[in-house]
Protein backbone atom coordinates (compact mmCIF):
# COMPACT_ATOMS: atom_id res chain seq x y z
CA UNK A 1 0.00 0.00 0.00
CA UNK A 2 1.14 3.51 -1.11
CA UNK A 3 0.95 6.43 1.48
CA UNK A 4 -1.64 9.06 -0.36
CA UNK A 5 -1.32 12.07 2.21
CA UNK A 6 -4.68 14.10 2.77
CA UNK A 7 -4.02 15.99 5.41
CA UNK A 8 -1.28 17.93 6.39
CA UNK A 9 -1.88 17.50 10.19
CA UNK A 10 0.69 15.23 11.98
CA UNK A 11 0.37 13.15 14.70
CA UNK A 12 3.37 11.44 17.37
CA UNK A 13 2.05 7.92 19.30
CA UNK A 14 4.17 7.92 22.08
CA UNK A 15 5.95 4.62 22.64
CA UNK A 16 6.64 3.49 26.64
CA UNK A 17 7.63 0.10 27.82
CA UNK A 18 4.92 -1.92 28.58
CA UNK A 19 2.48 -0.26 26.46
CA UNK A 20 -0.61 -1.85 25.58
CA UNK A 21 0.79 -2.86 21.35
CA UNK A 22 -3.17 -2.52 19.86
CA UNK A 23 -3.87 0.67 21.65
CA UNK A 24 -1.08 2.29 20.09
CA UNK A 25 -0.55 0.84 16.87
CA UNK A 26 -4.03 0.53 15.68
CA UNK A 27 -3.91 4.36 15.67
CA UNK A 28 -0.81 4.26 13.77
CA UNK A 29 -1.98 2.02 11.23
CA UNK A 30 -5.56 3.26 10.61
CA UNK A 31 -3.74 6.72 10.19
CA UNK A 32 -1.76 5.13 7.78
CA UNK A 33 -4.30 4.30 5.62
CA UNK A 34 -6.67 7.70 5.93
CA UNK A 35 -2.89 9.62 5.07
CA UNK A 36 -2.46 11.18 7.98
CA UNK A 37 1.05 11.54 8.97
CA UNK A 38 2.14 9.67 12.38
CA UNK A 39 5.18 8.84 14.11
CA UNK A 40 5.75 6.48 16.84
CA UNK A 41 7.85 7.70 19.71
CA UNK A 42 9.90 5.95 22.34
CA UNK A 43 10.37 7.44 25.88
CA UNK A 44 12.79 4.63 26.49
CA UNK A 45 16.03 6.56 25.14
CA UNK A 46 16.55 4.22 22.52
CA UNK A 47 14.16 3.27 19.40
CA UNK A 48 12.62 -0.07 21.16
CA UNK A 49 10.25 -0.74 22.90
CA UNK A 50 8.74 -3.95 24.60
CA UNK A 51 4.99 -3.90 24.64
CA UNK A 52 3.08 -5.10 27.75
CA UNK A 53 2.90 -8.72 25.93
CA UNK A 54 6.56 -8.74 25.10
CA UNK A 55 6.21 -7.73 21.67
CA UNK A 56 9.72 -5.99 20.65
CA UNK A 57 8.88 -2.70 18.90
CA UNK A 58 10.98 0.04 16.24
CA UNK A 59 9.85 3.66 16.88
CA UNK A 60 10.24 5.86 14.35
CA UNK A 61 12.43 8.07 16.53
CA UNK A 62 12.91 9.04 20.21
CA UNK A 63 11.57 11.57 22.12
CA UNK A 64 14.74 13.20 23.04
CA UNK A 65 15.16 13.92 18.80
CA UNK A 66 11.59 14.97 18.85
CA UNK A 67 10.52 18.59 17.25
CA UNK A 68 6.97 18.88 18.89
CA UNK A 69 6.32 21.92 16.99
CA UNK A 70 6.02 19.45 13.90
CA UNK A 71 3.05 17.79 15.09
CA UNK A 72 -0.69 18.81 16.00
CA UNK A 73 -1.79 15.54 18.10
CA UNK A 74 -0.20 13.79 21.05
CA UNK A 75 -1.29 10.28 21.38
CA UNK A 76 -1.24 8.06 24.55
CA UNK A 77 -1.47 4.51 24.23
CA UNK A 78 -2.48 2.74 27.69
CA UNK A 79 -1.09 -0.82 29.60
CA UNK A 80 0.64 -1.78 31.91
CA UNK A 81 3.28 -0.46 33.36
CA UNK A 82 3.59 1.68 30.14
CA UNK A 83 0.92 4.16 31.42
CA UNK A 84 2.86 4.03 34.45
CA UNK A 85 6.01 5.07 32.40
CA UNK A 86 4.79 7.94 30.13
CA UNK A 87 3.32 9.36 33.36
CA UNK A 88 6.88 9.38 34.99
CA UNK A 89 8.29 10.96 31.22
CA UNK A 90 8.82 14.45 32.20
CA UNK A 91 9.72 15.41 28.76
CA UNK A 92 6.32 14.49 27.78
CA UNK A 93 4.01 15.56 30.71
CA UNK A 94 5.94 18.89 30.09
CA UNK A 95 4.37 18.89 26.36
CA UNK A 96 0.74 17.46 27.07
CA UNK A 97 0.13 20.26 29.68
CA UNK A 98 1.49 22.84 26.58
CA UNK A 99 -0.44 21.25 24.13
CA UNK A 100 -3.51 20.56 26.02
CA UNK A 101 -3.59 24.58 27.40
CA UNK A 102 -2.40 26.00 23.67
CA UNK A 103 -5.94 24.44 22.43
CA UNK A 104 -3.70 21.55 20.32
CA UNK A 105 -4.76 18.18 20.38
CA UNK A 106 -4.33 15.04 22.73
CA UNK A 107 -5.62 11.64 22.76
CA UNK A 108 -5.81 8.98 25.46
CA UNK A 109 -6.35 5.55 25.81
CA UNK A 110 -7.60 2.21 28.28
CA UNK A 111 -5.24 3.75 31.43
CA UNK A 112 -4.08 6.60 30.00
CA UNK A 113 -6.67 9.38 30.39
CA UNK A 114 -5.38 8.96 34.08
CA UNK A 115 -2.49 10.36 32.98
CA UNK A 116 -4.07 13.89 31.92
CA UNK A 117 -6.61 13.52 34.83
CA UNK A 118 -3.32 13.42 37.26
CA UNK A 119 -1.90 16.83 35.28
CA UNK A 120 -5.13 18.02 35.70
CA UNK A 121 -6.15 18.22 32.01
CA UNK A 122 -9.90 16.58 32.66
CA UNK A 123 -11.01 19.06 34.93
CA UNK A 124 -14.53 20.02 34.08
CA UNK A 125 -14.42 17.81 30.76
CA UNK A 126 -15.88 15.11 29.21
CA UNK A 127 -14.00 11.70 29.34
CA UNK A 128 -13.72 7.85 29.46
CA UNK A 129 -11.32 5.43 30.38
CA UNK A 130 -10.39 1.67 31.21
CA UNK A 131 -12.79 1.32 34.25
CA UNK A 132 -10.24 0.61 36.30
CA UNK A 133 -8.91 4.19 36.18
CA UNK A 134 -12.09 5.67 36.89
CA UNK A 135 -11.99 6.34 40.04
CA UNK A 136 -8.37 8.62 38.76
CA UNK A 137 -10.34 10.72 36.18
CA UNK A 138 -13.36 11.50 38.47
CA UNK A 139 -10.68 12.32 41.34
CA UNK A 140 -9.14 14.70 38.50
CA UNK A 141 -12.83 16.08 37.90
CA UNK A 142 -13.61 14.40 34.84
CA UNK A 143 -17.25 14.39 34.03
CA UNK A 144 -16.95 10.28 33.40
CA UNK A 145 -18.77 9.03 31.08
CA UNK A 146 -19.32 4.91 29.49
CA UNK A 147 -19.18 5.57 25.96
CA UNK A 148 -16.29 3.76 24.39
CA UNK A 149 -15.19 7.44 23.07
CA UNK A 150 -15.44 10.44 23.98
CA UNK A 151 -14.36 14.00 22.99
CA UNK A 152 -14.47 16.96 24.72
CA UNK A 153 -12.62 19.77 22.71
CA UNK A 154 -9.25 19.02 22.00
CA UNK A 155 -8.81 15.87 24.07
CA UNK A 156 -10.11 12.75 23.14
CA UNK A 157 -10.32 9.44 25.59
CA UNK A 158 -11.14 6.16 25.17
CA UNK A 159 -11.88 2.73 27.34
CA UNK A 160 -9.29 -0.20 25.72
CA UNK A 161 -8.01 -2.49 23.32
CA UNK A 162 -11.44 -3.24 22.25
CA UNK A 163 -12.15 0.39 21.63
CA UNK A 164 -8.92 1.51 19.59
CA UNK A 165 -10.79 1.40 16.27
CA UNK A 166 -13.53 3.82 17.52
CA UNK A 167 -10.28 5.26 18.94
CA UNK A 168 -8.70 5.51 15.72
CA UNK A 169 -11.78 6.50 13.41
CA UNK A 170 -12.30 9.36 15.81
CA UNK A 171 -9.03 10.77 14.97
CA UNK A 172 -9.38 10.16 11.74
CA UNK A 173 -12.31 12.08 11.78
CA UNK A 174 -10.97 14.96 13.82
CA UNK A 175 -9.27 15.56 10.81
CA UNK A 176 -10.66 14.53 7.85
CA UNK A 177 -14.05 14.52 8.76
CA UNK A 178 -16.38 12.02 8.89
CA UNK A 179 -16.39 11.33 5.38
CA UNK A 180 -12.79 9.96 6.03
CA UNK A 181 -14.29 7.48 8.36
CA UNK A 182 -16.43 6.68 5.95
CA UNK A 183 -14.17 5.84 3.07
CA UNK A 184 -12.01 4.36 5.43
CA UNK A 185 -14.73 1.37 6.78
CA UNK A 186 -14.93 -0.85 3.83
CA UNK A 187 -11.02 -0.40 3.10
CA UNK A 188 -10.65 -2.20 6.61
CA UNK A 189 -13.78 -4.61 6.15
CA UNK A 190 -15.10 -2.80 8.82
CA UNK A 191 -18.06 -4.95 10.62
CA UNK A 192 -19.49 -2.83 13.27
CA UNK A 193 -22.05 -0.05 13.91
Amino acid sequence: MTFRQTSDKKVAVFLANGLEEIEGLTVCDLLYRAGIPCDTVSITGTKDVTSSHQIHIVADKRIEDLDFDEYDMLVLPGGMPGTLNLGNCKALTDKVVEFAQTGKEIAAICAAPSVLAKLGLLKGKHATSNPNFKDTCVEGDAIYSEAPVVVDGNIITSRGMGTAIDFSFAIVEHYLGETGVEDLKPRIVWQGK
